[in-house]
C-alpha cells in the first residue's frame, strides 16, 4: 500500500488549483498503488511544493527497499509541471522496481 503525503500545500493561493493539485497527486498515488500491491514494503509517496516568487518547485519522493527515489521540477504553471513531474516519477519509479527485481533473481540463484 501506498501512502501519500502532500507537504507545503498552503504556498499554492487557489482554491481550485489546490484541489486539482490534489486530485493529480490522488490519482497518481491510486496508479502507484495498484503498480507495487505485490511490494514487500509499505510505501509513502511525498509531494512537496515550493513557491519563490513566480516559480514552482515541485517534488516527488518514494522510500523503496534499496533506495529513496527523488524527482524534481520547476516552474510557472503549476499543473503542467506537476503532470510532467507525474510522468517522469513513474517512469524512475518502473525502473527501479525492475531493477529490484532483477538484483534479487540474481542473488537468488546463486
Amino acid at each position: 500500500m501506498v501512502k501519500l503525503e502532500i507537504k507545503n500545500i498552503k504556498e499554492i493561493e487557489s482554491d481550485a488549483l489546490k484541489e486539482q493539485f490534489t486530485q493529480l497527486c490522488n490519482e497518481k498515488r491510486d496508479y502507484l498503488d495498484e503498480y507495487f500491491k505485490n511490494y514487500d514494503k509499505e510505501l509513502t509517496f511525498e509531494v512537496i511544493v515550493n513557491k519563490d516568487g513566480e516559480i514552482y518547485k515541485v517534488s516527488a519522493s518514494l522510500n523503496m527497499k534499496s533506495k529513496k527515489i527523488l524527482h524534481v521540477e520547476e516552474g510557472k504553471e503549476l499543473l503542467a509541471i506537476t503532470t510532467k513531474l507525474m510522468k517522469e516519477f513513474t517512469k524512475v519509479a518502473k525502473r527501479q522496481k525492475d531493477l529490484e527485481r532483477k538484483d534479487y533473481l540474481y542473488k537468488r540463484k546463486r
